[in-house]
């Protein structure tokens, strides 16, 4: 089985969805991990927010962010090779790559989302 890693642009909450306005794309890829992990498919995911030392550890992550700064990101990788930049995969591709049966991955409907306030120290 494929390992995908997803490297996150810098975000207040670790999977990026909290606060008063979620972003659906962030919220589909929430949901489709989730159902993945759910399937015993497991998808690591790294935000520079919280884990900087992930992003300078893969050098083809640390060389994309050099050559191209942070629009790059989100990174996804499987296997160690980047496979695609600044987005994230879309439903058809989590399924391609991980070898995972579509109806598997499909969103749900209903999805937690986590509410926090900024204060002085930050999101969450």
């Amino acid at each position: 089985m494929s390992k995908m890693v997803i490297y996150d642009p810098a975000m207040c909450c670790s999977t990026g969805v909290c606060g008063p306005s979620v972003n659906p794309e962030l919220l589909r890829v929430a949901a489709v991990i989730e159902n993945l992990k759910k399937a015993g498919i497991e998808v690591q995911r790294h935000n520079l927010s919280y884990e900087p030392q992930a992003f300078m550890s893969s050098e083809a992550v640390n060389n994309a962010l050099n050559k191209s700064g942070a629009d790059v990101l989100p990174i996804t990788m499987i296997d160690g090779k980047i496979v695609k930049t600044s987005g994230y995969p879309t439903n058809e591709e989590f399924s391609e790559w991980l070898g995972a049966p579509l109806e598997t991955i499909k969103p749900v409907t209903k999805v937690k989302v986590n509410k926090c306030s900024c204060g002085p120290k930050g999101c969450c």
